[in-house]
């Protein structure tokens, strides 16, 4: 039966364990979604007993049962003073609802009072004959809020919120240094979470391809430059001229920063040298010098020919390559033209700066919007950009996926924006930090590239493969193998904690099969798979088991083993994982669940084998089922996180 239509699901709960109707819960917008999270069933089927028992309302109810951390603590947990019901004292409720809860219930097991907690536990029996139809009928949509109804598993357009999400963004030839790297990796799971829940998402890579430091690459390159050094390797060759010639010009710039600490005015110092070569070229640029603007243009041809190809082996792509230079003109003097209009613009020795201080933002200081030079800056910049975006885009929300030290200039941007007049776009901006990568270069020598760092984790991964000879000669392509494997060693060290934190770069530990790293949920994946195949078994011999018992498998089977039972009361949890996760865009939500899976998953295999079980072939069906629904569960949180699983290794 299927569980892709509300009387699809409403008939097999009936069917296999007599419950009634899914009760609704009142909102504006569906409050339960039995269709896309199973634990919804049982959640609104437990509020309605709740809101009956305590003579609250069932959303109120429904609203206040939460998962608990640990399944040890229940599937589901109320915390009594939620209900808001007056007159007695929380513990004293709580042993009422106990003591009133109906007895057989379909669904839960009995409830015994915890302090002022409440935990609930489902009826075994429920849980294999709910829980694998749900996913092996869903497949890769498991866990998304999309409208499971229909064939395509996809919303129409018209229905769909619009998202725009700005991440990696590196700068022209220059350094693809690890905070870009954090930001390509988080970037991309935020955008597969919301295309996962339904949204409409644009992924923009915006370049720093415009400014001042773009000037003093071309000086660079008038001194360093080499056509046959950069036919040999264009973006490490522009890599070397840049750093070379900023090696020459820090002198300068250590004396300006010196001048501006002790409170002389830099304008002497800036008005020779390599400043002055630098700011001379910038200038041409923007007043539309030929010339200069062809250099540019080859430059950021190369860099970005050399970015799509790297980004190709992570898996992302971009809908659009942006950048500093495609934001116009006009845009850039209108945004100008209300900053002046509205008395927010004011000039300090030369430069159009915003003094935020004296617009009540306290701890914004001061911004320079246009230089003494007369060249535009970032804030700039970046304030025509949102607007221009808005207005190509109507875009629902737009997120900025850069670290935190950018914490400061994304606050100007916002509230420049509201100076502006504009506070419904500003409110409709996020900008989503992350800490930094601590001891890269050191561990990984001079590092610069994103495509060097992911050479490198593949070459590490492919060292520790060929300890195992044996297995090596089974992998049919282990270059492939390691190349995926690596790339998940690097992305899962990243996203093991929360992205607010710092974290050190060990290529030995993230490389290891030991502990929760990357190649570790790899081989969790490929021994699912290798179940299959030494059972001489296809994943439609399980489809076709499932289709031959109404109840959707013989729980029997399963249920002898308390191993089972805590494996499918996991992967029922999935979907709330994946929910949870769009609220707070960190990846380490996702990933602690599904080391918890493989745990789990380590756990069961020596009890609840399936090669050689006893009792015959429904057994072998039975627990092959429990573990493919276990894989798919498993695939599709690492496709989420941007992980490519392999199937041998």
């Amino acid at each position: 039966m299927s569980t892709l239509t509300l009387d699809g699901l409403t008939g097999l709960l009936s069917g296999i364990i007599g419950a009634g109707p899914i009760p609704s819960i009142p909102g504006e917008t569906p409050v339960a979604r039995p269709l896309n999270r199973p634990i919804d069933i049982y959640r609104a089927h437990l509020a309605d007993i709740l809101a009956r028992l305590a003579g609250c309302e069932t959303a109120v109810a429904y609203e206040s049962l939460q998962v608990p951390g640990t399944p040890a603590n229940g599937d589901l947990v109320l915390p009594v003073p939620r209900l808001r019901i007056k007159g007695k004292k929380p513990a004293e409720q709580c042993a009422e609802l106990v003591a009133a809860f109906p007895r057989n219930n379909p669904l839960f097991r009995e409830p015994a009072a915890a302090g002022i907690h409440l935990p609930f536990f489902f009826v075994p029996l429920s849980l294999p004959r709910l829980i694998l139809p749900c996913i092996f009928q869903r497949q890769h949509s498991y866990g998304s809020d999309l409208n499971v109804g229909l064939r395509d598993h996809a919303l129409p357009a018209q229905g769909r919120k619009k998202v725009v999400l700005e991440f990696s963004s590196p700068n022209i030839a220059k350094e693809f240094h690890a905070g870009h790297l954090r930001s390509t990796i988080i970037g991309a799971f935020i955008a597969n979470l919301y295309k996962t829940m339904g949204w409409d998402v644009v992924k923009v890579n915006y370049l720093g391809d415009w400014g001042k430091q773009f000037g003093l690459l071309a000086v660079g390159w008038q001194r360093f430059g080499s056509e046959e050094e950069l036919a040999r390797e264009p973006l490490k060759h522009l890599l070397d001229v840049y750093a070379r010639i900023n090696a020459v010009f820090k002198p300068e710039q250590e004396e300006s920063k010196k001048a501006r600490d002790e409170g002389r005015d830099t304008a002497e110092t800036e008005s020779r040298g390599l400043f002055a070569e630098r700011n001379a070229f910038f200038s041409r640029m923007e007043n539309g010098d030929e010339e200069a603007l062809a250099l540019w243009r080859r430059f950021r041809d190369i860099s970005i020919d050399r970015y799509v190809a790297t980004y190709a082996r992570l898996n992302i792509d971009f809908d659009e390559y942006s950048g500093e230079s495609q934001v116009s003109k006009s845009t850039i003097d209108w945004v100008e033209s209300i900053l002046r209009g509205k008395g927010v613009y004011e000039q300090d020795n030369g430069s159009w700066v915003i003094n935020f201080e004296k617009h009540g933002s306290k701890g914004l200081g001061v911004a320079v919007v246009r230089g003494r030079t007369g060249t535009t800056t970032y804030l700039l910049r970046d304030v025509a950009a949102v607007l221009e975006r808005d207005e190509k885009y109507a875009f629902d929300k737009m997120i900025y996926v850069v670290s935190t030290e950018q914490d400061l200039y994304f606050r100007r941007v916002f509230r420049t924006l509201e100076l502006m007049g504009r506070s419904d776009l500003a409110a409709r901006l996020q900008h989503v930090n992350f800490g930094k990568v601590l001891g890269m270069s050191s561990r990984l020598g001079n590092v610069q590239l994103l495509s060097d760092i992911l050479d490198q984790s593949r070459e590490a991964m492919h060292e520790v493969m060929r300890h195992n000879a044996v297995k090596y000669s089974q992998v049919e392509d282990p270059d492939a193998v390691a190349e995926k494997v690596g790339i998940s060693a690097v992305m899962v060290q990243d996203m093991s904690g929360k992205r607010i934190n710092n974290y050190p770069f060990d290529i030995n530990r993230m490389t290891s099969f030991e502990g929760d790293t990357g190649p570790y949920l790899q081989y969790c994946h490929a021994r699912l798979n290798s179940l299959l195949r030494k059972a001489g078994l296809t994943r439609q011999d399980l489809v076709t088991h499932l289709k031959s018992h109404p109840d959707g498998l013989d729980a029997d089977i399963l249920m002898d083993k308390s191993h089972a039972v805590d494996l499918l009361r996991l992967m029922a949890q999935y979907p709330d994982v994946a929910a949870m996760a769009l609220k707070t865009l960190e990846p380490s939500t996702v990933l602690t669940y599904l080391f918890r899976l493989a745990h789990q998953l380590s756990s069961c295999y020596d009890v609840l084998q399936v090669v050689g079980a006893e009792g015959g072939r429904d057994v072998v069906l039975a627990r092959a089922a429990l573990y493919e629904g276990a894989r798919q569960v498993l695939e599709t949180g690492m496709r989420l996180l941007g992980l490519s699983p392999v199937e041998r290794m």
